[in-house]
């Protein structure tokens, strides 16, 4: 039979209380309750063990979901990058080819999701899920959270040559008028080639010619 301690229950009402909690370490339960760091671990590897905890690598926890039909659900990639990267004090952003498919710019899922950043960070194995971590200078990263980054980081993996009218038209659907503003802002701190696509998508103007496009690329596309 397993006991809970008085520190057991608070940690479970602290996670449960959250509505869509991330993963979290035992340094987050330190600072939300004034307990010897040694009796923080051993709660934490007591509930663990009771299964009331998931212990997805070393310090790092979340709160088991259970599917109705297919048991308990494996963490969520994206949610563990997030805990990770809140952690490290690391600034990040996730690959192109993962941005295009969350976009549904591609029905392609990679086989693992790649995160750039400026942390050197180890990969971290989630079972079918295999989130890999690549060291970037601060230069490379966008410097901007959100749906922005998304559509930038889906644009430059694409390339001019994959970016459609279908493809633009379908952004520009999507996009919240507060991420086309932040894309028109962005714009011109982005390569040449990306300049006139992202404003085309953020809609602040229509672009009659791409730079370098040839007759056959503007032919396609209607031009």
């Amino acid at each position: 039979m397993n006991v809970l301690y008085p520190i057991d229950k608070k940690i479970l009402r602290s996670e449960w209380s959250k509505k869509n909690p991330l993963p979290f370490t035992s340094k987050d339960i330190e600072r939300n309750f004034p307990v010897q760091p040694a009796a923080i671990r051993q709660a934490l590897a007591r509930l663990v063990k009771a299964g009331k905890l998931r212990r997805i690598r070393r310090g790092f926890y979340e709160r088991p979901r259970a599917h109705p039909l297919l048991g308990q659900t494996a963490p969520n990639p994206l949610a563990v990058v997030e805990s990770v990267m809140r952690a490290r004090g690391a600034s990040w952003e996730v690959g192109g080819a993962h941005a295009a498919n969350l976009l549904g710019l591609s029905e392609q899922v990679p086989a693992q999701l790649v995160i750039k950043t400026t942390a050197s960070i180890p990969p971290i194995n989630l079972g079918k899920a295999l989130i890999k971590f690549e060291r970037v200078t601060p230069s490379r990263l966008l410097g901007t959270r959100g749906s922005s980054r998304l559509v930038i980081q889906a644009i430059r993996h694409l390339g001019v040559k994959n970016v459609s009218p279908r493809v633009i038209a379908q952004l520009r659907a999507q996009l919240k008028p507060k991420t086309k503003h932040e894309l028109g802002q962005l714009s011109s701190g982005l390569p040449r080639w990306m300049q006139p696509i992202i404003l085309e998508i953020a809609a602040e103007l229509v672009v009659h010619e791409r730079p370098h496009q040839t007759n056959t690329q503007a032919t396609r596309r209607g031009i």
